[in-house]
């Protein structure tokens, strides 16, 4: 019989973190384990603060990556994510630090994350990420995220 994962925060009335440090990441082991296939996550409304003025930032999020031994509980990401509401950091510094939490988490045989964020003094800013070429076989959706146009 299989041990069940603990997990503090699904089924439990959970509030935001305070910060992106604070927030836990849980996984839970990979039903399919040795099965090359990919898990993609969407937060289109992913917010932040920038660093020097103060000011929101607003980015959409694709985050792709092939599960190993273990995949990310959906709702300790949400929870990660929304804690970043209050955290000043440039667009870089956060997409990366997602996916350097999500890597030291989750241990993925691959992942991959987009960062498209939203004007910040008239030019978008898209960062991108991924851990090593994608591994052979591996479907790849495109992101499905057009690029900006303004008002156009």
């Amino acid at each position: 019989m299989t041990e069940k994962p603990v997990l503090t925060q699904l089924g439990r009335l959970t509030g935001l973190p305070l910060s992106p440090d604070e927030a836990v990441l849980e996984t839970v082991p990979n039903p399919h384990s040795g099965l090359l296939y990919l898990v993609r996550f969407t937060c289109p409304e992913f917010t932040s603060l920038c660093p020097v003025t103060g000011q929101p930032d607003f980015a959409h999020f694709v985050i792709d990556y092939a599960p190993e031994a273990a995949i990310v509980e959906s709702k300790s990401l949400k929870l990660f994510l929304g804690s970043f509401r209050n955290h000043q950091a440039f667009h870089e510094d956060c997409t990366l630090a997602i996916a350097r939490r999500l890597v030291d988490a989750a241990e993925p045989r691959w992942l991959r994350i987009a960062g498209y964020w939203y004007p910040r003094g008239g030019i978008p800013i898209d960062v991108f990420y991924q851990t090593a070429a994608p591994p052979p076989g591996l479907w790849l959706p495109d992101h499905g995220v057009a690029p900006y146009r303004g008002r156009g």
